[in-house]
């Protein structure tokens, strides 16, 4: 196996570049999910038959929040990747449990959020429009589930190997996948809820 020095940690192997390539190609897939999803929503989000409208549902409060706690968990997730890049496995550490943290917080608002809309009688079966919502956000909702998930086991394996090749190479590929949930959520924010409550 071929170890280049002069990259990152994460890329110094061909196999690990692989890796990488690999995961670049799965979020092209990824993009062609949302894509479809936000395709439908917009479609649909006009088709309310008596329920709810976005502009009943929305409140730009909880929306600010998940966006907050989602936007600093990117950020935060970079400064682990600074710091694995550096050597400094305790502040990767602690990097990654609060960017995990504030995905948990994230998910729970939004959870809340899904709660209090089934309260106000906006089900998966009240309207079209409601569907392709429920469909879109939980989507990207069980996509984080699955990155928390996630975040959790590289902890668990960095804790006890350490910063070395496989686990840069893992961290860096979640960062990958944290930073593609921030963006689809951008998204989500500026197209869905934004324009929701115009």
């Amino acid at each position: 196996m071929k170890i280049d020095k002069s990259l990152p940690l994460e890329y110094r192997t061909e196999e690990n570049q692989l890796k990488i390539l690999g995961f670049w190609l799965f979020l092209g897939a990824e993009i062609v999910l949302f894509s479809t999803l936000f395709a439908v929503y917009f479609t649909l989000w006009q088709r309310t038959g008596h329920g709810p409208t976005a502009s009943h549902l929305f409140e730009l409060k909880g929306v600010m929040i998940e966006t907050i706690l989602l936007l600093t968990s990117s950020f935060v997730c970079g400064l682990a990747i600074h710091s694995m890049r550096l050597g400094f496995k305790k502040p990767t550490l602690v990097f990654l449990i609060i960017t995990l943290l504030l995905g948990l917080g994230f998910l729970g608002v939004e959870i809340f959020e899904f709660i209090t809309y089934v309260n106000e009688g906006a089900t998966l079966q009240t309207s079209a429009f409601l569907s392709s919502l429920f469909v879109l956000l939980g989507t990207h909702g069980a996509h984080v589930t699955f990155g928390l998930l996630w975040g959790i086991g590289i902890i668990m394996q960095m804790k006890r190997e350490g910063i070395n090749e496989i686990t840069a190479n893992k961290t860096f590929i979640f960062s990958l996948y944290w930073h593609f949930l921030d963006v689809v959520w951008i998204f989500i924010f500026s197209f869905v809820y934004l324009k929701g409550l115009m």
